[in-house]
Formats: structure tokens, C-alpha cells, sequence
């Protein structure tokens, strides 16, 4: 009867911690959905950065090149504000890709290539931090209709992930 009772409590103690794990995690979203400056959901990621932003933009680029990814295009809002008269913090976007990452999804669905080749925001907050961001690959195929292309899809997510996280880090 002991061990009977113990494997229960046991079991219960397991089920209590899952529980406990997902409630963590679901109060975690409830806060990002109820705090509107956080702009993280389920298809744009935001991610802090260690660096200032110019940094952290060559620090990417730097990412990319060694990837041997092709930046299209380093847009600065910040100076184009500037030339119109205007001020703005810090903002930039890279575009960058590679042909053989992109195309089997252009393959599948070619409206993808309003959202091909890929791109990174970086920016800096009125507190003066800096942030990366950018949309998941999955979700802009799932936006897409890309649904015979699941191993480039996850490998775009995963590489895009480790390249924003490197930038990032300290």
C-alpha cells in the first residue's frame, strides 16, 4: 500500500511541476500580450542587445559574411530622418540571404519573395537600449502557404535564431 501511495504522490509531484512549468509560461505570454511596448509574439521575435547599435549592426554583418550570406541592403531610417529634418533614434534594417536557403521556399510558393530575402531590425529604445528584431521564417511560410518545405523552413528558423542571438550577445 506504501508503494502504491508513493508512486501516486510521486506522479502527482510530476503532474504539479509540468503544471507549474506551463502556468510560468502562460503567465509569461499573458505579460508580453499585456504590455504593449513589448513587441515579442508568436511571429516577429524581439531580443536585447549587449552592444550599442551601431555594434550590433557589424557585428551582424560580420555574422553574415562569415556565413557567406549576401547583405542586399543596410537601410538607416535614422539618417534618412535626419536628411528629411527629422529626428529618430538609431534604426536600421539589414536584408540579406542566400539563394540556396530562399528559393526552395520561392520554389514552393513565390509570394514568399515579398518577404525573401530575410531581414533584421536593430534598434534603440528611448531608455537608449538596443534591440534585434525580426519574423520568424516559419511564420512567413505558414503566411505563405509553404507547407512542403518543413526541413528548409526549420533550418532557416534555427540559423536566422543563432545569427540574431550572436549580435546580440556580449
Amino acid at each position: 500500500m506504501r508503494i502504491i501511495l508513493a508512486t501516486r504522490q510521486k506522479r502527482a509531484n510530476h503532474a504539479s511541476n509540468q503544471f507549474t512549468g506551463y502556468k510560468a509560461y502562460l503567465l509569461s505570454v499573458l505579460e508580453r500580450a499585456m504590455n504593449p511596448t513589448d513587441l515579442a509574439n508568436a511571429d516577429m521575435l524581439t531580443l536585447p542587445s549587449a552592444h550599442g547599435a551601431t555594434e550590433t549592426v557589424e557585428r551582424l554583418k560580420s555574422l553574415l559574411a562569415q556565413k557567406r550570406i549576401q547583405v542586399f541592403a543596410d537601410i538607416d531610417h535614422a539618417a534618412g530622418a535626419q536628411k528629411a529634418g527629422l529626428a529618430l533614434r538609431p534604426t536600421r534594417v539589414l536584408i540579406f540571404g542566400n539563394p540556396q536557403a530562399g528559393t526552395p521556399l520561392l520554389q514552393s510558393q513565390q509570394t514568399i519573395g515579398l518577404d525573401l530575402p530575410l531581414r533584421v531590425l536593430v534598434w534603440e529604445d528611448e531608455p537608449g537600449k538596443v534591440w534585434l528584431t525580426y519574423h520568424r521564417p516559419g511564420f512567413l511560410a505558414k503566411r505563405h502557404g509553404v507547407l512542403d518545405r518543413d526541413e528548409a523552413v526549420e533550418a532557416l528558423d534555427a540559423g536566422l535564431a543563432a545569427l540574431v542571438r550572436a549580435a546580440a550577445s556580449p
